[in-house]
């Protein structure tokens, strides 16, 4: 049945005659203005797709996005959904599971999260080492249609090794301030306690948030590679002089870590092939 809806999409998408996307990414808070970077963009409202569901979180414009950049062809998730919205874990993930039928290979996921790791700053980037899923869901629950994915997906390279290195490589070059890290993915909508990021970071966390684990989940089960990007908002360590958090605060350091992603994708997207 999925599949059948998956198709639909396809359909609906493909009725727009954009071109085939190379890659995807999955736009999260302060990656807003890359979208003034492509070229001949075709925009689709989520709702105008079958399968896909309406993205209520604030600053997500819940839209589809074709165009080019540097000659490269992508399609941009700007916003995504999520559980704390009411959403199923397979509604979560649709969009990808169309995205990999489209045709794009690599996934490159961004999104704002807290740093449990007490050597990180608000404003830095986190190239996504691997995830620890405390959501309590799983998007590949349920029978499987093997003409998406494996029943078992391997998940020891949730996110690709040599995508994070040639990341790694331009940042150098480009004296981008970056860490890596263990990204914590939660259901929200609630904040972390100060003993719940406590816990997540004596569980190996580096930071945390409320999206990505399981847009990755569906992007290995379909085939893709994958590209984990935390733009660090606040500090989240839940220490003794842990601090209320400000959404003001967070949008304004995703906004200054959004510029040093958007940086790293000018220079890594012509580098996939």
């Amino acid at each position: 049945m999925e599949n059948n809806l998956i198709n639909e999409a396809i359909d609906k998408i493909k009725s727009l005659k954009v071109d085939i996307p190379n890659i995807a990414i999955v736009l999260g808070s302060g990656l807003g203005n890359f979208i003034h970077w492509i070229e001949n963009p075709t925009f689709v409202n989520f709702e105008e797709i079958p399968g896909f569901q309406a993205s209520t979180a604030p600053s997500h414009g819940g839209k589809l996005i074709f165009g080019t950049f540097k000659g490269v062809n992508l399609c941009l998730m700007q916003g995504r959904l999520h559980l704390y919205e009411g959403y199923s874990a397979n509604q979560v993930t649709f969009p990808i599971r169309v995205m990999r039928r489209l045709g794009a290979k690599n996934l490159f996921i961004t999104n704002a999260a807290g740093s449990l790791n007490k050597t990180y700053q608000p404003g830095d980037i986190m190239l996504i080492t691997d995830h620890i899923n405390f959501t309590g869901e799983n998007p590949l629950i349920g029978k499987n249609d093997n003409t998406i994915g494996e029943r078992f997906p391997d998940m020891s390279n949730a996110y690709c090794n040599r995508l994070r290195e040639l990341s790694v490589k331009i940042l150098k070059k480009n004296n981008i301030q970056f860490v890596q890290g263990i990204y914590a993915g939660i259901k929200g909508p609630s904040l972390e306690t100060s003993a719940e990021r406590r816990f997540l970071n004596i569980a190996g966390a580096d930071a945390v948030g409320m999206s990505t684990v399981l847009e990755n989940i569906s992007a290995i089960h379909c085939g893709f590679k994958v590209l984990g990007i935390s733009a660090i908002t606040n500090s989240a360590t839940g220490g003794k002089d842990q601090q209320p958090d400000n959404m003001d605060d967070i949008f304004y350091f995703a906004e200054i870590a959004g510029k040093k992603i958007i940086q790293l994708l000018e220079k890594l997207i012509p580098e996939i092939k």
